[in-house]
């Protein structure tokens, strides 16, 4: 697997990235990549939650010119939230070159579009009824576009859009590089990408089934400020012999290993930007056993052999169905039982959903363990040491002193000490960590209970026959601030 320094990207580029927290190309990127900064036209298939908005994104914002002040590329999404979604990413791509995204959809004022329109951004993110309502009303200009992206082609095409496609394409000059991802590729897309693209390269990814039969797998629903509490109780009640804790970034991993350590655990983190002389000291403990939790990326992580690792948890939950193969494959293996255990927030079920799908595997749902859960799990761990340290130790140097103490005190009550001082009490110090949201949350499904002034309609805007934009970009009815829809397990 490659990262993203393997692309020759610029120096701009790659601090972004790095502040983002990607580190490895999801294999969509590796190939989609360096492709597209070549300038040919392509088309992925692949579905959400396959890392597809850097995918274009990336190459994208590297071959912009931010000295030409016009819409130098667009991006055509079937929903406002999609838009809404790539917008923010692309943002986050282009923040140290100065390559402004926004995005443009029905159900906003579109007088509130054109003042941003007018502080000439370099990017469009869109749906297509909306754009064309611009087009239309020429306060977009599409004369000077360099490169347009169709994301969601399929969901574009089961939305009636085909036609609002055409038709803004038809706007685009011939010079251009156009790029489109879809997760299937029925006649119509086909047909559409015969009509509008030169010669394209396909890219096909396909996600791996999960070869880990012996590895228990389930979710927790949870809040991210709720997150480190939960992981806190669940390390107290399933007492891992060795845990590995996949975070989403560098950053994310400093502050769990050491927030860990603050609250009692046997911690150390591994990424990137450690040295290597680091990273082997932190495996030799791992695998030795002085240290009980690995708290590491995805990158940092991967090829790693190391055996006797009894539990995974995804604080974050995975980039990619394909990083989610690979973490939990770090359990279960060599015959042996594994557990791994996925936090997900209320926004992030599409890609659990996406996870389940592609790697034909159901995931289970935990409930979130109490506080009271958590010290009877530490009551127990509390015997077991007890009982073998009485099977396996040799405790004749310590019979003298139990002799005293039975003679003052009841045996029960000696015992009941013991077993106290043994069990570790939840430990409410308090942690901060930095929140941060995924990359995965506001997916479709997610928008469809959105709406706006005319959403789920085929109408037009505001009344209008004229125009599409305001009534197609979304499924749904509602208010613009109704809340999502949460697909119920």
């Amino acid at each position: 697997m490659k990262t993203f320094n393997d692309f020759g990207l610029s120096e701009t580029m790659i601090r972004s990235i790095s502040n983002m927290g990607f580190e490895e190309a999801t294999p969509i990127q590796e190939q989609a990549i360096p492709a597209a900064l070549e300038g040919k036209d392509l088309i992925g298939q692949a579905h959400t939650g396959t890392g597809k908005t850097a995918a274009f994104g990336v190459p994208l914002i590297e071959k912009l010119d931010i000295s030409f002040p016009h819409i130098q590329g667009i991006v055509v999404a079937p929903t406002r939230e999609l838009a809404v979604q790539v917008a923010e990413e692309l943002n986050k791509i282009g923040q140290y070159k100065g390559v402004r995204t926004i995005p443009i959809y029905g159900g906003q004022d579109i007088t509130r579009q054109i003042r941003a329109l007018q502080k000439r951004p370099q990017i469009i993110a869109g749906t297509p009824g909306r754009l064309l309502d611009h087009i239309r009303r020429k306060t977009i200009r599409l004369n000077e576009i360099k490169v347009v992206i169709l994301d969601e082609a399929d969901e574009m095409l089961n939305m009636g859009f085909i036609e609002d496609i055409e038709a803004i394409l038809k706007e685009i000059p011939s010079e251009r590089q156009t790029m489109l991802f879809s997760a299937t590729m029925p006649a119509p897309i086909q047909a559409l990408a015969r009509r509008f693209m030169k010669d394209p390269l396909m890219i096909s990814v396909k996600s791996k089934e999960v070869t880990v039969p012996n590895t228990e797998q389930y979710y927790v629903e949870v809040e991210e400020k709720q997150k480190f509490d939960v992981l806190c109780r669940m390390l107290d009640i399933q007492s891992p012999e060795l845990a590995i804790v996949f975070g989403r970034t560098k950053r994310r991993v400093d502050e769990l290993y050491e927030a860990l350590n603050k609250r009692g655990y046997s911690a150390e983190g591994i990424h990137g930007d450690l040295t290597q002389a680091k990273r082997d000291s932190v495996m030799r403990q791992f695998k030795q056993g002085g240290v009980d939790v690995l708290v590491a990326t995805d990158v940092a992580a991967r090829g790693l052999d190391i055996s006797g690792v009894t539990h995974v948890y995804n604080f974050d939950i995975p980039q990619d169905p394909e990083g989610y193969v690979h973490r939990v494959g770090r359990t279960g293996r060599a015959g042996k039982s594994g557990l791994a255990v996925t936090f997900v927030a209320p926004r992030e079920f599409n890609q659990l959903r996406t996870i389940e799908r592609l790697t034909k595997r159901k995931i289970m749902r935990q409930t979130i363990p109490t506080i009271k859960e958590a010290i009877v799990g530490q009551q127990r761990l509390a015997v077991d040491k007890l009982v073998k340290a009485v099977e396996t130790e040799d405790v004749s140097h310590y019979q003298v002193l139990a002799e005293d103490l039975l003679n003052e005190f009841e045996p029960v009550t000696i015992l009941a000490a013991a077993l106290k001082m043994m069990t570790k009490e939840p430990d409410q110090t308090p942690v901060k960590l930095t929140e941060e949201t995924s990359h995965w949350s506001k997916k479709r499904n997610d928008s469809r209970s959105g709406g706006g002034q005319g959403q789920g309609q085929r109408g037009g805007y505001r009344g209008s026959s004229n125009y599409r934009g305001g009534g197609g970009d979304t499924r749904g009815g509602g208010s613009s601030g109704s809340r999502p829809r949460r697909p119920k397990y």
